[in-house]
């Protein structure tokens, strides 16, 4: 990648601003100049804590993700483009999609009509659906995972830590991955995840849509999180 008077990426890709940082990685917004289209470039940070091995398995993961995100072909999926490796980075080359996630929304305007809230739900529901019917696992379906645009199309984005079925099974030691307050208690418990776990993500996150919170939420990190998620009943909706 150069780094002087532009960031280009397989000497293609040109990096253009940020989008967004999560728990895997920075989202920027490039430009394709093959192509000639405007792009989303998922940058997949690994912790500097991980060993070599580690490493590893978590790139052996995003090549896996990326491979099988790049199967789907559904309208409210983000479209997975291509995906490659450069300065010892991963970087998975998406669909550009300009439009608010539900967490800004509800930040923003405060909870979801029921009605509204339920629309959306049924747009992650077919994108879940597509994925399921081919072996995927989101593992992280949760509102900043959601995009709504101003048409009302729903788009369902970062498969970033996809499990596919079958695949042999890669974890890093000491990594937590996925959103504790949207996570499934076998998820919580086990670190493994099914497409009965996609579906309690739905529904932790069409709570959040409705009451403007998460079900779960405890102070002191992803532990008391967790252990809430695990014992704790959901607190009923208002």
């Amino acid at each position: 990648m150069t780094t002087d008077t532009e960031r280009r990426i397989a000497d293609r890709y040109v990096l253009e601003e940020p989008l967004g940082r999560g728990g895997m990685g920075v989202v920027w917004r490039a430009r394709d100049t093959v192509l000639q289209r405007e792009v989303a470039i998922k940058r997949v940070d690994v912790p500097v804590s991980m060993s070599g091995s580690e490493v590893g398995a978590v790139r052996r993961r995003v090549l896996r993700e990326a491979r099988a995100a790049a199967a789907l072909n559904h309208a409210n999926a983000v479209t997975v483009f291509d995906v490659l490796e450069e300065d010892d980075h991963a970087y998975i080359i998406m669909e550009l999609v300009q439009a608010p996630t539900l967490k800004e929304v509800v930040d923003s305007r405060g909870p979801l009509p029921p009605s509204e809230a339920a629309a959306v739900g049924l747009g992650v529901l077919d994108a879940l659906g597509a994925a399921h019917a081919r072996g995927i696992t989101h593992r992280d379906v949760k509102p900043a995972n959601v995009m709504l645009a101003g048409t009302g199309a729903v788009k369902l984005a970062d498969f970033g830590i996809a499990s596919v079925k079958d695949d042999p099974k890669i974890t890093a030691t000491g990594m937590v991955l996925g959103s504790p307050q949207f996570m499934a208690p076998e998820q919580a418990r086990h670190g493994e995840a099914g497409p009965s776990a996609d579906m309690w993500g739905l529904g932790a996150t069409l709570y959040f849509a409705v009451e403007g919170k998460p079900p779960f939420e405890k102070e002191g990190g992803p532990i008391p999180v967790l252990t809430a998620v695990l014992h704790d009943d959901i607190p009923p909706p208002k």
